[in-house]
């Protein structure tokens, strides 16, 4: 944006936000303590949220953000010097210079930006049974799931997988103890059962609930090639961040999906980067507009491992800027890792409402000029009370300021201009395509079929694809995968000797050709896997 006599403009070191009797500076080396914009329904939230984006980007530091209603679209397109902006910056004693911003769209959905997939596996089972809103019990049934997945190399890429998987551990009445040896499936059934009681009937509610999840467009979320967070973090040729906007308007139609999924990338970030201490500007700035929805209903486990992602993805160089109506949708522990705050105006007509008013007022350092409470019920659009972090870490008194207009434009960008910037992308055509790879139905058909070796042995020998042929190759010639009558006791332990020398030497060669492949799939096969604080698979 924009400068002026008074050089009301972004700098190496801040980000020039408004303008009361004080200047409301953000400082970039603090920006990673994270922060919280609220306000009721029209006060400028979007406006604010697309001035920060601004500032960051032009800092070099990359953006992601959620656009529910498509407003924040514009930020891609030169601003306009409309009647009310250029007001608005002469009242503030600036000169508007118009300005746009490097883009790139994404869209769970793939229809109005690239589409955003992950893989089943990585999402993990806290944060699946969350989007599925299952019980303590149905999510118990889950994990065992997951555990022997991981345990029986069954990849699970996308919903037909878990699905597979899923009936495969449900208990099967129509066969006999005596049969299980006919049965190919028995092994991963005997595996699952255990860890525990999985019944036919609770495996048959998360069934049903995976169909909601599909009927909702869920099913478009997992599957590969799965998103690389690295893509998020990119600078244009001018060294400016990328500004990534996911086009959640349709998305926000499943509320619990689209927590779930944000939630699900916070982790990703949190459990990829590495630690970075303190830096000069944050790496990536994340904005979680409806934030009440993350919070709403959450079991104490999964808010506890929330809580813990906000306070500690500070030392990785990302900060997060919840967006929300009110400060009280906000859980207090979450609360007090916001150290950067914007409040637009609140309405009290309930007590809700009032109640709301003070606590927000409550979290503001004060100011002996302004009787917070009050001002908070008075501020126009485009106005705010603000506080941010300065100094050593400690908040500044809070100001009330007029927020500094958007350089780019305000408001939705057309359907042509989405295309050409489409078209464009840095990351056009690589994730557009859908792969589906051999994995968990695949293999299970396999066995069904009597084609694929019986699970229990290595992880190189399951993985299907290459691996799943060099483990069968091997297997014949060892003999591993013959089925035999009664063997004698020599004969047992010479088989086992046989099975444990060839899962050595078949996850040797499993583990090389791992690492030279990419994908979910490829970079699963032959290591050992490991889930991190919210229960997806950590990609290393």
């Amino acid at each position: 944006m924009a400068t002026s006599d008074n050089k009301l403009a972004d700098t190496d070191e801040k980000i020039f936000i408004g303008k009361g009797e004080e200047t409301a500076w953000l400082t970039l080396a603090l920006a990673n303590r994270h922060g919280l914009v609220t306000g009721a329904t029209g006060t400028g939230k979007t406006v604010t949220l697309q001035v920060m984006a601004e500032g960051f980007a032009r800092a070099g530091v990359p953006v992601f953000a959620a656009d529910i209603k498509g407003d924040l679209s514009g930020i891609s397109e030169v601003g306009e010097a409309k009647d009310f902006i250029l007001k608005r910056a002469k009242e503030m004693g600036l000169t508007f210079q118009p300005d746009q911003f490097s883009t790139v769209f994404w869209d769970v959905f793939g229809e109005q930006g690239h589409p955003v997939r992950a893989t089943v596996t990585e999402m993990g089972p806290l944060l699946l049974s969350r989007m599925l809103d299952l019980n303590d019990v149905q999510e118990g049934v889950l994990n065992v799931a997951f555990r022997v997945a991981d345990e029986n190399g069954l990849t699970l890429i996308d919903m037909k997988d878990l699905r597979a998987l899923l009936d495969a551990i449900a208990p099967d009445g129509s066969k006999k103890a005596a049969d299980d040896e006919e049965d190919p499936l028995a092994p991963i059934r005997k595996a699952a059962q255990g860890y525990g009681n999985v019944s036919k009937a609770t495996v048959g509610t998360i069934q049903r609930q995976l169909l909601v999840l599909e009927n909702q467009g869920g099913a478009k979320f997992f599957g590969e090639p799965a998103l690389t967070l690295k893509d998020f973090m990119r600078t244009d040729r001018d060294g400016r961040g990328m500004v990534n906007i996911l086009v959640a308007d349709k998305l926000m139609q499943s509320p619990r999906l689209y927590a779930t999924f944000l939630l699900w990338m916070l982790s990703e970030l949190f459990e990829e980067l590495p630690e970075a201490g303190d830096l000069p500007k944050p790496k990536l700035v994340f904005f979680f507009d409806e934030a009440h929805l993350l919070f709403t209903d959450a079991p104490k486990a999964l808010m506890d491992k929330i809580e813990q992602v906000v306070r500690l993805i500070r030392s990785k160089g990302v900060g997060v800027y919840f967006v929300t109506q009110n400060p009280i949708d906000v859980p207090d522990k979450v609360l007090a890792q916001l150290g950067n705050r914007v409040q637009h105006a609140l309405r009290a007509f309930t007590p809700r409402d009032q109640k709301a008013v003070a606590a927000a007022a409550q979290t503001f350092r004060p100011n002996p000029k302004l009787d917070t409470a009050r001002v908070i019920m008075e501020l126009g659009k485009g106005e705010a009370l603000v506080s941010f972090l300065e100094g050593g870490g400690t908040p500044s008194m809070v100001e009330r300021v007029m927020v500094s207009p958007p350089s780019a434009r305000i408001g939705p960008i057309t359907p042509e201009e989405r295309k050409a910037i489409m078209d464009a992308s840095p990351v056009k055509g690589k994730y557009d395509t859908a792969v589906d790879a051999e994995s968990a139905y695949e293999i299970i058909q396999k066995r069904l079929a009597g084609t694929a070796a019986p699970a229990g042995g290595s992880a190189g020998g399951e993985g299907g694809g290459i691996f799943g042929q060099i483990g069968s190759i091997a297997s014949t010639i060892f003999g591993t995968n013959v089925k035999r009558g009664r063997m004698s006791t020599g004969q047992v332990i010479a088989r086992s000797v046989t099975r444990s020398v060839t899962d050595k030497v078949i996850g040797g060669v499993a583990a090389d050709l791992g690492k030279s492949l990419g994908g979910s799939v490829g970079g699963s096969i032959g290591r050992a896997l490991v889930r991190g604080a919210l229960g997806g698979l950590l990609r290393r």
